[in-house]
């Protein structure tokens, strides 16, 4: 079994002070910024008293926790986002709006995004694909898993580059390589 990682151990650090200051772990969560019962240099040294090896580690900050994992990509994969805005009578749609309603709404989105609006929000709010609840992250996926003009425009993007608008019969996308 392997040593609790020092994120583990500075909750654990926290409890105990918790529970020696007498507040238990739910007083700790809503502390009052008005209770100056105890300093913390006597809160410091009541850690100590109930975790004696562990004081020292206590008064040192900790490193920020790491950034999100990123799962390296299967060879031949990309990894995208994308924003869809569909019309009447594209497939797998419920869009009423007319095809030029929908082709400049795109546009706009993509003056939005050229002007530094964050793409998984405005994803998150115009798209029409299900994937708009993931800010329109679609993962990875291999060349030629997606429509043509989408799979073209996808695999020819460098990571963190934002495409021009790419029509499919599914609507006008505006594609992100997040991979």
């Amino acid at each position: 079994m392997e040593a609790p990682s020092r994120w583990y151990r500075a909750i654990g650090l926290l409890a105990i002070g918790a529970l020696v200051l007498g507040v238990g772990l739910a007083g700790c969560a809503k502390e009052k910024a008005a209770d100056t019962s105890k300093t913390s240099a006597e809160a410091s040294k009541d850690v100590a008293k109930a975790a004696p090896g562990e004081a020292a580690k206590a008064q040192q900050p900790e490193a920020a926790p790491s950034p999100k994992f990123v799962q390296p990509l299967p060879p031949g994969n990309v990894r995208a986002s994308h924003i869809l805005i569909s019309y009447k009578g594209t497939p797998v749609t419920e869009a009423t709006r007319s095809q030029a309603e929908a082709k400049k709404l795109a546009e706009d989105l993509l003056v939005r995004i050229k002007n530094g609006e964050n793409f998984a929000d405005l994803a998150a709010n115009y798209s029409d694909c299900p994937s708009a609840e993931a800010g329109g992250d679609l993962g990875p996926f291999p060349k030629g898993r997606m429509v043509k003009p989408f799979d073209d425009a996808a695999f020819a993007l460098k990571p963190n580059q934002v495409s021009g608008i790419v029509e499919t019969q599914f609507g006008y996308h505006i594609i992100k390589r997040t991979q």
